[in-house]
């Protein structure tokens, strides 16, 4: 193993099954936060001034009890460079990560679905927190849907490359673990579309509106509301069909491992809100046809990608294969409210920025980084 590793390269091997052991050598809080997961990682936290004790005493063999390779990861890739050193120097397959978690937080893959239908759906991935995102191309035109604001630029030319335009830009709901790139987006030439309904929880910009069953053209293809509320009131799912069983991006309803939480929008009553959510999967997306193509907004760190590393699988696949979806309402109620994980980091402020009330002036690696929470188990 060379001695450093991209972190493009480190997803690749994490995508591709392997066993990887992760020494992350920062301080306990920032441990704690966030840290590089995915299948088949194993992390340790062993901070860096262990290192320093290990040198002067003379080796850092002991210090460690990972699966080779070892990468060692830090906030730029400094410390955790010093700790691969001495790890190689006692024998360890290590190398450090590039640019350390910083970096991490900046990687942003795009890859071409292979849709059921044949329309041109690129998915975007942010390993750092499981955030998904597509792009919607037909001939000239473009569209995307749950854009983050850090990628903005990415967009319009990941559609110009596509040759298109990027004209649309579309959430499924206002988030609350990414500042959406919708209204940095339509500062351009591209018009902000937002789930009608998210008027009513105080949208403080312009906007286009959808209302479920309202249809959008991308050249050939055509891109349908499904309103799918239950994690907000406002979420909406958006089906692609360019004549055949289409590919529904999910936003935050329906994950390939599980279901969205019910508790995030504020003044909203939890075991409600699941129980309308129980109702949306069940009577409305999995009412589609099973091979509908599932994509959805968010993946979870021990979910596998497919061979061409991206996260979508067929709609009855999915409905056999996640245990929430065999219960009744009563049972999914209980079990979805029952132990839901930590609010996502600076949630309230991230809803503020996405109904435009407030404009964050920090850096958003700083606002956004942290585990993939919206998922209720």
């Amino acid at each position: 193993m060379d001695e450093t590793i991209t972190p493009s390269d480190l997803a690749d091997l994490i995508a591709g099954g392997e066993r990887v052991g992760v020494v992350d050598v920062r301080d306990r809080d920032e441990f704690e936060r966030w840290r590089v997961e995915g299948p088949g990682v194993e992390v340790e936290h062993v901070p860096h001034a262990r290192f320093l004790q290990a040198q002067v005493r003379g080796g850092a063999e002991d210090l460690v009890d990972l699966p080779e390779p070892v990468v060692a990861v830090c906030g730029r890739g400094e410390a955790s460079g010093h700790a691969a050193d001495l790890l190689r120097a006692a024998g360890v397959e290590a190398a450090n990560l590039e640019g350390g978690t910083d970096a991490w937080a900046r990687l942003y893959r795009a890859r071409e679905l292979e849709t059921p239908d044949g329309a041109t759906v690129v998915q975007y991935h942010r390993p750092a927190t499981g955030c998904l995102g597509y792009l919607v191309v037909d001939g000239d035109d473009a569209l995307v849907v749950d854009p983050l604001r850090a990628f903005a630029d990415r967009y319009g030319a990941d559609a110009a490359a596509r040759g298109a335009t990027l004209r649309r830009a579309v959430d499924t709901h206002v988030h609350a673990d990414h500042v959406s790139g919708v209204r940095t987006l339509s500062d351009g030439d591209v018009t902000a579309v937002v789930p009608e309904t998210a008027r009513d929880r105080g949208l403080a910009f312009d906007a286009e509106t959808l209302a479920d069953g309202d249809e959008v053209a991308v050249g050939e293809t055509t891109v349908r509301a499904v309103a799918a509320p239950g994690h907000t009131t406002e979420m909406t799912a958006l089906l692609v069909e360019h004549g055949g069983p289409g590919t529904l991006l999910s936003g935050d309803s329906l994950f390939l491992e599980s279901v969205a939480r019910p508790d995030l929008e504020s003044g909203v009553d939890p075991e409600r809100a699941a129980a309308t959510l129980h109702e949306s999967v069940h009577e409305r997306l999995l009412a589609l046809p099973g091979e509908t193509l599932l994509a959805p907004g968010h993946v979870g760190p021990t979910v596998r990608p497919r061979a061409d590393g991206t996260y979508a699988e067929p709609l009855a696949d999915v409905a056999e294969a996640v245990p929430l979806l065999a219960l009744d309402r009563e049972a999914f109620v209980e079990r979805v409210t029952a132990s839901l994980p930590p609010r996502p980091a600076n949630a309230g402020r991230i809803v503020a920025a996405n109904l435009g009330r407030e404009d964050p002036d920090e850096d958003l690696l700083t606002l956004e980084v942290g585990p993939n929470n919206c998922a209720a188990t």
